[in-house]
């Protein structure tokens, strides 16, 4: 099968959707992804932070000490060495990722809102065929496993189709 147009669709679809949400510029999409993988694997090192995000080791030094200041994020001695520091969220940091993605997940919903009710089904049908493979390849991502056993995936597509 040739996926260079499912790709290149789906690169489009994402593109549109985060302009679609991107209207609060509270934080960058870089302090947004570091926030998310702070809550996704837990406390880390600016290091790791930022090689996972694809950016230097002292432009995730700058974020996270603005981040540190916003009370997002705090910075403890790693356990297994007193002399590196970890980098996790805070409670506040937690409650603002949270509160975006809520945000965020109202706004998506309004532009699903507008779209046939069997587009909207279709789309649903996908993500729950397809988003599970996705995080597992892309991050490991731990929530995989503990949101489809909780049923979010099926949760998620059945509002976006009440929205409809």
């Amino acid at each position: 099968m040739d996926l260079s147009q499912p790709a290149t669709d789906l690169l489009e679809v994402v593109a549109l959707v985060i302009r679609g949400v991107s209207d609060n510029r509270d934080l960058s999409l870089t302090a947004v992804a570091a926030l998310g993988s702070l809550d996704r694997r837990g406390g880390q090192r600016i290091t790791t932070l930022a090689t996972a995000e694809g950016v230097s080791q002292p432009s995730m030094t700058q974020l996270i000490q603005r981040l540190e200041q916003r009370g997002l994020v705090e910075r403890t001695s790693d356990p297994s060495d007193g002399r590196v520091a970890l980098v996790s969220l805070t409670a506040q940091g937690r409650a603002a990722l949270a509160a975006r993605r809520q945000r965020n997940a109202k706004r998506i919903a309004g532009l699903l809102a507008d779209l046939p009710e069997e587009g909207v089904r279709a789309l649903a049908d996908a993500l729950a065929a397809v988003l599970p493979g996705i995080r597992a390849q892309v991050a490991g991502d731990a929530r995989a496993v503990s949101r489809d056993q909780r049923g979010c995936s099926a949760a998620s597509a059945g509002a976006a189709r009440s929205s409809g």
